[in-house]
């Protein structure tokens, strides 16, 4: 680098979706609207699980840490864009771009893990039921807990410390709304193979273990249901697991477009609309899909509700 005559880069110009002021209002407004409900939906959520007796179960309690991941997701990229819309430039050091990625993989490896976890817990629920108190007790939901979170705090440093050991000389504009690693690795001078390699092998790595075990437990799920003879048990078996099964869907498929696709088949325009989804989509409806989809969720917020309407 000190053979040239090209500065050392020591932070990034984020040009985010369009130049265009009155497209820029719009988006700001509708973006602003989408956060607000995502952080009232998820902290609704939380605060019921935690205030209503009847979701204390591991179902519920693992629901609650899916929503605290969703605020996290969303908030680590939304501020940021928000200011995008408002203001000609937006500056982000490079300290500051490595930290944002560093939380976007925790909180989106934490996301996967605890999806593939809410799946063994529907699987010992509907397998074992008998059992299921005692194969699911609080130690053990604590300890799948901090895997979750041990986890993503692993896969992020070390997208974080690849991309902090980089050097940047020349351009400084990242066509994104965020510090997305691929975005900034093409502003690299560095030439090997082997630091891309390495985080999508990551990357790849925990989206299959994390895709196997929610396979492995539905199947089973599938056969154990299947076995019951009435038509009201095997409704109301699925129907404990048709709200994780939306989330998965469209968890899995958005994450699967932008890891599993060949860079060269999709334009950036096409990979910041799927980021989207991914970051900010995602976590507004997941509080909407537990919430409308779930019987006991809805009862608890009648409860909850009618206990507020008798002391107000």
């Amino acid at each position: 680098m000190s053979g040239n005559n090209c500065t050392a880069v020591t932070e990034f110009i984020l040009l985010g979706f369009t130049d265009d002021p009155s497209m820029c209002v719009i988006l700001f407004v509708i973006f602003l609207g989408f956060h607000t409900v995502t952080l009232v939906g998820n902290l609704s959520i939380i605060t019921l699980i935690r205030k209503c007796s009847q979701l204390h179960t591991p179902m519920y309690l693992f629901l609650s840490h899916l929503a605290f991941v969703d605020i996290g997701s969303s908030s680590t990229v939304t501020p940021l864009m928000l200011k995008n819309f408002l203001v000609d430039k937006t500056i982000i050091p490079l300290g500051g771009c490595v930290t944002q990625l560093f939380f976007v993989v925790f909180f989106g490896t934490a996301e996967c893990f605890l999806l593939a976890v809410m799946a063994y817990d529907r699987y010992m629920a509907i397998c074992n039921p008998l059992l299921y108190s005692v194969n699911m007790p609080p130690r053990i939901c604590t300890l799948l807990l901090i895997l979750c979170y041990l986890g993503g705090c692993a896969n992020a440093w070390i997208h974080a410390h690849c991309l902090s050991i980089l050097s940047f000389c020349g351009s400084n504009k990242i066509n994104h709304f965020f510090c997305d690693y691929s975005p900034v690795l093409k502003l690299s001078a560095y030439q090997d193979d082997i630091i891309e390699i390495l985080n999508s092998a990551s990357a790849g790595s925990i989206i299959a273990i994390t895709v196997l075990v929610i396979i492995t437990s539905y199947i089973s799920i599938l056969f154990s249901v299947l076995k019951i003879s009435s038509t009201e048990g095997r409704s109301k078996a699925f129907s404990t697991c048709t709200s994780h099964l939306a989330t998965v869907t469209l968890f899995y498929g958005t994450i699967t477009f932008i890891y599993a696709t060949p860079k060269s088949s999709y334009s950036t325009d096409e990979n910041k609309i799927v980021s989207v989804f991914y970051m900010v989509i995602i976590p507004l409806l997941n509080p909407l899909i537990y919430s409308l989809r779930n019987n006991e969720v809805k009862g608890a917020m009648r409860k909850l509700m009618r206990r507020k309407h008798l002391f107000s």
